[in-house]
């Protein structure tokens, strides 16, 4: 990897995140989470110099990589040239050619309205940036049936938290709303290169059966949870009250039995669910 990364001139940059996961079999610990079939579909995002992508495609039927680095690109396009060539030869050789796109990934998110219902999603993620990715692939229109990602060890703290204890907050709602946490490891930092000074794990996140809001209630339960993060120590009906007539949030406590005294972080995902499903179509 400091070989090649050498050879084509290229520097990575930490405001970009840019920590490559290079020990084989913690790549493979990230692929075995995925539980992939030749039927997948597959997004990478960040994939750098492409050792995560090779065992995607050995295991996936499709794979989409989006990465946004020019030079890193270009690397990824030369590796893969060959491995076309050569699964044009041997057409039955089992191992799917990735099909690469030099972009930001949370503009090509933002500006993809696509359904990624069927796909799943397998990535080292960027630091820098993979908590509005996670929150991007979340509320899509359909999301991923399954996230298989690789974080900084407090973020994947904060997608594991429930209710009434630190990490739990604005992020762990908007993810949790649809997705359930299944499984995670931790990755020493001697697997990646450059190390990083934090910490990271890969965490899995699996697609819930059955949604727990209607369409039409999501546009409330991300405006009362932004609200009632907006000042952490501070008591959620209060602030509320910024959009909500105070009358028809005294009605939506009493329902849930919540003290208009509570702390948003003391709140579950359940009962955020069914107060913005109360307070829908009621706001300012």
């Amino acid at each position: 990897m400091k070989q090649l990364l050498a050879e084509r001139n290229i520097r990575l940059t930490k405001s970009l995140g840019q920590n490559f996961l290079h020990d084989a079999n913690q790549l493979r610990r990230i692929v075995a989470l995925a539980e992939l079939e030749k039927s997948d579909r597959v997004l990478e995002i960040g994939p750098g110099l492409g050792p995560l992508t090779e065992l995607l495609a050995q295991e996936a039927g499709e794979v989409l990589a989006i990465e946004k680095d020019a030079k890193l690109f270009a690397a990824l396009e030369e590796r893969f040239k060959v491995q076309q060539a050569d699964c044009a030869q041997q057409p039955t050789g089992g191992r799917s050619v990735p099909r690469l796109v030099r972009a930001d990934a949370l503009d090509y998110l933002g500006r993809e309205s696509r359904d990624w219902g069927e796909w799943k999603v397998v990535s080292n993620l960027p630091y820098s940036v993979a908590s509005p990715i996670l929150v991007e692939l979340a509320q899509a229109r359909r999301g991923p049936r399954r996230i298989v990602v690789t974080l900084q060890i407090e973020v994947a703290k904060r997608l594991l938290a429930t209710a009434c204890t630190a990490d739990y907050g604005l992020l762990t709602l908007l993810v949790q709303l649809d997705y359930e946490p299944n499984s995670w490891f931790k990755i020493p930092a001697s697997c990646f290169f450059p190390e990083p000074e934090v910490d990271s794990a890969c965490l899995c996140l699996v697609r819930r059966d059955q949604p727990l809001l209607a369409p039409e209630q999501r546009a409330s339960f991300v405006k009362v949870v932004r609200r009632s993060f907006s000042q952490r120590r501070k008591m959620m009906f209060k602030l509320l009250k910024l959009d909500w007539p105070e009358p028809v949030l005294a009605a939506a406590f009493e329902q849930l039995d919540l003290s208009p005294q509570i702390r948003a972080e003391a709140v579950s995902v359940e009962q955020f669910t069914r107060l913005a499903q109360g307070l829908c179509g009621h706001s300012r």
